[in-house]
């Protein structure tokens, strides 16, 4: 043991050491400046003299320096270490840290039992607060989680706390924003390179654009409010290689579904998930998202999707915030690989109760539904809605069920109503929807996605059959305990709806 570790404090004093050689020469970092999307040069003084010193033996073993994925360089960086490797427990420093109505009360608690009543948080523009969950409902307790926020973000300062006080009209309330993990990408809260926490499983979304994200229970997240600081424990990476051509019937949602289902929901526990290939990078930023935000659902750690020039233009004019992307070396070591041919692949769903129960759409044309939903931080996006519309309009058709449509953010529900829809003739999603007689596109929030009280939009208060474009269908979490969820993408949802029964979305886009 002795002589391990002696060796290993030699190869890390070599490496310190070729950097400190290295540091005239080497050329600066690639950072990109907020709003303008062009990479430059980050201006730094490396030293005004170099200091005198003793001459030393160089390494037997020569230089040295450790391949790393993507997320272990991120937490390297964020932990200040040279390298890092999976398994190894390391204090970050926390870029942002997020939470809402449901998980914020709590994490307010436990930060000033364990700082004091007149603590004040680490950085007050790294805290973003979001009221998303149980919002539009006459549940006092629901109503006083919001206010509980309210009080705490006034006494602290908080910059970025998107309120709502008028529930009768969402609009009237312009900070309001909507499903978190959505709106943190659209208030540019997400940047590549970076390290994003909250309080919610789903955070993991936020590694679409090229950055650690991932859920944290409260307690860790009252620490964090105190101390800007988390301890996490390094994931090793799975890699998945999607390549091909995207078929003109398939969506994010259905790749996620065919991964998990090839996986398990247990497939990748406190690992990485690293999505590359032609595919993903053909993906618009929402896509991605849907990806990045269903990895919890196999047990993923974090997702995350390397940052291109997709990314980039993103973010264009949404942060004030330099950004520097990581990525994965060349002989980065992974813990798996799995390659898929996406253009061979199908229509999927996820039957009742888990999201790894999959199969294809088409073999599910027996199943009859009472309703479709369409909306939350996985599939209530504007590309996911623009997806719904185009079959709807390739129909021409009625829906045979009731249809709900939730949308995210603010954002996404006047994209609903002023976005055109490609080849409709200038038709907007909220006219092809009413069209074909779904419900009028409901406030935004997360909705019926978890349930929640009883007089919530859409929420399933009896034993019915529903495919939705959500993220889980385990018992009872659309409401009712024998409630029956069939995960699906836009499209599917969408042709489910018009038919009545699960339907492959190629009957009308083919």
């Amino acid at each position: 043991m002795a002589s391990s570790v002696s060796a290993a404090a030699k190869a890390s004093a070599a490496f310190t050491h070729k950097k400190e050689l290295a540091a005239a020469t080497a050329p600066a970092p690639t950072q990109h400046r907020a709003g303008t999307g062009r990479r430059t040069k980050a201006c730094r003084v490396r030293a005004v003299a170099s200091p005198a010193r003793a001459p030393r033996a160089p390494a037997s073993t020569g230089s040295v320096k450790t391949a790393m994925t993507m997320t272990e360089k991120i937490l390297a960086r964020a932990s200040e270490r040279a390298g890092l490797e999976p398994g190894e427990n390391v204090w970050v420093d926390v870029d942002v840290l997020m939470t809402h109505d449901v998980c914020g009360p709590g994490t307010i608690g436990i930060f000033k039992k364990e700082f004091g009543e007149d603590a004040k948080v680490w950085n007050r523009e790294k805290v973003v607060i979001i009221p998303d969950h149980y919002i539009f409902t006459s549940d006092e307790r629901a109503n006083r989680n919001v206010d509980i926020l309210r009080d705490f973000c006034m006494e602290q300062n908080i910059k970025y706390f998107y309120d709502i006080k008028d529930l009768s009209n969402f609009k009237a309330n312009p900070d309001y924003k909507g499903v978190c993990h959505v709106a943190l990408a659209q208030e540019g809260h997400c940047r590549p390179g970076e390290v994003l926490l909250g309080t919610d499983s789903h955070t993991c979304n936020a590694g679409a654009f090229g950055q650690f994200a991932t859920g944290i229970g409260n307690t860790d997240a009252g620490f964090v409010l105190g101390t800007g600081k988390a301890l996490l424990k390094v994931p090793p990476t799975i890699r998945f290689v999607l390549d091909g051509e995207m078929p003109p019937y398939l969506l994010a949602k259905d790749l996620i579904l065919q991964i998990i289902g090839e996986i398990s929901v247990s497939g990748a526990t406190y690992k990485s998930m690293e999505f590359v290939g032609s595919t993903v990078e053909s993906l618009n930023m929402e896509e991605r998202m849907t990806l990045c935000n269903m990895v919890i659902e196999a047990g993923g750690k974090n997702g995350v999707v390397p940052a291109d020039e997709t990314t980039f233009k993103y973010l264009e004019g949404k942060t004030s915030v330099d950004y520097e992307p990581v990525y994965s070396d060349a002989q980065a070591r992974f813990f798996s690989d799995y390659q898929f041919d996406v253009s061979k692949l199908e229509p999927v769903v996820a039957k009742p109760h888990s999201p790894d129960n999959r199969a294809l759409a088409r073999e599910c044309k027996d199943v009859k539904i009472d309703r479709v939903y369409i909306g939350s931080c996985t599939g209530g996006k504007t590309e996911d809605f623009l997806a719904a519309a185009k079959v709807f309009l390739a129909s021409g058709k009625k829906v045979k069920v009731p249809t709900f449509l939730v949308p995210a953010t603010q954002k996404v529900w006047m994209d609903v109503y002023s976005l055109p829809v490609p080849g409709s003739g200038g038709k907007t999603c909220s006219q092809i929807f009413e069209e074909a007689g779904c419900d009028t596109p409901a406030s935004p929030s997360c909705g019926a996605c978890l349930g929640g009280p009883r007089d919530t939009y859409a929420r399933m208060n009896e034993p019915m059959v529903c495919v939705s474009t959500t993220n889980r269908n385990f018992p009872g979490r659309m409401g009712h305990k024998e409630g029956q969820i069939y995960l699906a993408s836009p499209y599917t949802a969408a042709a489910s709806a018009l038919t009545g029964y699960v339907t492959d979305p190629r009957d009308f886009l083919m």
